[in-house]
């Protein structure tokens, strides 16, 4: 026969067991519709719009990939964010004879602020050559006007930090 403790054990266990398998399934089936905010692009538009209750609440023009260098399509999420950042060529033929930047310098394309979407190489952007917005001249990133990319930021960080992401050709 089994002892009250022993009991008491096998209650502890078996709690600790369901509570582990409920927090997996809230955290696994949370997606898109739990966030505050989503963000939906069209490369084709070269618009990204911020969905909010179902509903456009802002849209920005964007530059997107060119040919050579497209921006990938599918659904990501927001990561860091970076204020002010420097700019580290990638170890990428396109950028072998291209310098480091410091933060706020003219050269800098990487103007304001860096969303991460696809680490390490794809981010929503500033941009140091707003002429670009609404064309296919990035190296697979978003542009944006700096001031832009920098309201983005502070209404991802507002909705927790990290929010979907669908990018659609």
């Amino acid at each position: 026969m089994l002892s009250k403790r022993s009991k008491w054990i096998g209650v502890l266990v078996l709690a600790a067991w369901i509570g582990s398998g409920v927090a997996w399934l809230s955290t696994s089936r949370s997606g898109a519709n739990d966030a505050p905010i989503a963000l939906r692009v069209s490369l084709s538009t070269r618009e990204l719009r911020v969905v909010q209750n179902g509903k456009t609440v802002v849209t920005y023009g964007v530059a997107v990939g060119r040919p050579s260098h497209p921006t990938p399509t599918g659904a990501f999420r927001t990561g860091d964010i970076e204020w002010n950042p420097a700019w580290t060529p990638p170890p990428v033929a396109w950028a072998a004879k291209k310098h480091y930047e410091p933060p706020g310098a003219a050269a800098n394309p990487m103007q304001g602020v860096k969303i991460y979407f696809r680490a390490p190489y794809y981010f929503i952007h500033g941009t140091n050559n707003p002429g670009s917005i609404g064309e296919a001249a990035s190296h697979g990133c978003l542009r944006m006007v700096p001031e832009d990319a920098k309201e983005l930021a502070r209404r991802i960080e507002a909705a927790g930090g990290n929010v979907p992401l669908t990018i659609s050709p």
